[in-house]
């Protein structure tokens, strides 16, 4: 029999720190109607995810698959960033 592959669950967000070893935050932001009210809010999660090469800036668009733990926290791993942030000068 041959095996199906596995799809990974991926998540696309923003970079928002890069100021740890090998490590990036991403920030996904969620936007839902209010149940009762109906006004729109947003809600926010951070992954903390791997960057073996360290190539990962602020403000970068990446995605991110799920993986084998790595840490107490850490069970993503970046897969390719999408796009580059703008640089400011």
């Amino acid at each position: 029999m041959s095996e199906k592959p596995t799809q990974q669950r991926a998540i696309t967000g923003v970079v928002t720190s890069n100021k740890m070893n090998k490590t990036i935050v991403v920030l996904l932001q969620k936007k839902a109607a209010h149940p009762l009210y109906g006004k729109y809010v947003y809600h926010d999660t951070k992954f903390y995810a791997h960057d073996e090469a360290g190539v990962c800036k602020i403000g970068d668009l990446v995605r991110i698959v799920h993986t084998r733990p790595i840490s107490k926290t850490k069970c993503w791993k970046v897969d390719k960033v999408i796009r580059a942030a703008e640089e400011t000068n």
